[in-house]
């Protein structure tokens, strides 16, 4: 797995970006440095002004490869997405159709992206934060549609779509796969942001405690 990662290159839509960041060290720096300020102070709180002191640079040379900090957070939230459905692949690839497949599937989407191993090297655990506490603000806004219409979103779809095959694998006359491909997606990312900010709200407090949940909803749901 590691020895794969190691050459992982996520296709991101190239609309996001006005200048590819792994094409030079300072883009690849820029996007390292974004995760480490958003992950410490939130995308609201978070400018290029910032940006640029951090790397030693000027917010001119951020504007050459993107456009605004939406942008950047949708390319981040791209990069997160595109990790974790190539994990998830290389986790179930050689498994047969049913619930077993499906069960490890989930739990890789639960798991630590391995950003480590790719162009970035970013901590994980710092990329799954950002997008637990800040990816519903990537398309909760007016301009959603038009932004899905250009692909912004096409990794996190496919992604959803692979999951809801595997539903589907399991249980042909389910009628809600995809509705619950959603569901088990946002899953990953709401149930730890209610674990960290509305305890109460949730019994899922670990990825163990997490994946036993959706195992048992699945396994209800889809052998019934």
């Amino acid at each position: 797995m590691h020895n794969l990662l190691s050459n992982l290159r996520v296709d991101i839509n190239s609309n996001l970006y006005l200048k590819d960041p792994e094409s030079s060290s300072l883009g690849i720096n820029i996007v390292r440095s974004s995760i480490d300020l958003i992950d410490l102070h939130g995308i609201e709180e978070f400018n290029f002004k910032k940006l640029a002191k951090k790397i030693g640079s000027t917010e001119s040379s951020i504007y050459r490869y993107f456009e605004n900090k939406h942008r950047l957070l949708l390319y981040i939230s791209s990069l997160y997405w595109g990790i974790m459905e190539f994990q998830m692949v290389m986790q179930t690839n050689n498994m047969p159709e049913g619930l077993e497949r499906l069960l490890k599937a989930v739990e890789t989407l639960f798991s630590t992206p391995q950003t480590k191993c790719t162009s970035f090297e970013v901590e994980g655990q710092k990329l799954r934060h950002i997008l637990n506490s800040e990816f519903v603000k990537a398309y909760h806004h007016k301009l959603v549609d038009e932004e899905n219409e250009a692909g912004y979103f096409s990794i996190y779809k496919r992604l959803a779509s692979r999951l809801s095959d595997m539903i589907v694998g399991v249980n042909s006359n389910y009628m809600y796969s995809n509705s619950l491909s959603s569901l088990i997606i946002e899953g990953s990312l709401n149930q730890y942001f209610l674990s960290e900010h509305f305890k109460n709200l949730t019994d899922c407090h670990s990825k163990d405690n997490l994946y036993i949940f959706y195992k048992d909803i699945l396994t209800k749901i889809l052998k019934s």
